[in-house]
């Protein structure tokens, strides 16, 4: 994969832990989002409120290897994981019934890393 352009040891350390769960279960989704989260950190992808609401439906589980941001409305309940959430997107999303959670608690939940879309 190459060296890493972060020095943010608690970034580091979730990389690791996703190459590590990749190759336990042999899921590719875990190191598609340990590369993503290798870029330097102008290159990592923000996402809106408004194209979460725009590409997923009820009940989607939605990974952002970035930052949410709150840009747009919400009408329809998911479960969100990311780097980091503004406090618009936060309270956007809980409004509905949705749930913000970090990648960390996500790859916990669902360690085989189904039935998630990638968005970014």
């Amino acid at each position: 994969m190459g060296r890493l352009k972060t020095t943010n040891p608690e970034l580091v350390r979730l990389i690791e832990s996703l190459k590590i769960e990749s190759y336990k279960n042999n899921r590719r989704i875990w190191r598609d989002i340990a590369k993503r989260l290798s870029k330097s950190s102008r290159r990592r992808v923000e996402v809106n409120i408004s194209k979460i609401n725009r590409y997923t439906k009820e009940n989607y589980v939605v990974i952002v290897p970035g930052k949410v941001l709150g840009a747009g409305k919400l009408n329809h309940k998911v479960i969100v994981a990311a780097l980091s959430f503004s406090e618009g997107a936060k309270r956007a999303i809980e409004e509905v019934g949705g749930q913000c959670l970090s990648i960390e608690e996500l790859l916990e939940k669902n360690p085989k890393g189904s039935l998630i879309k990638i968005m970014g």
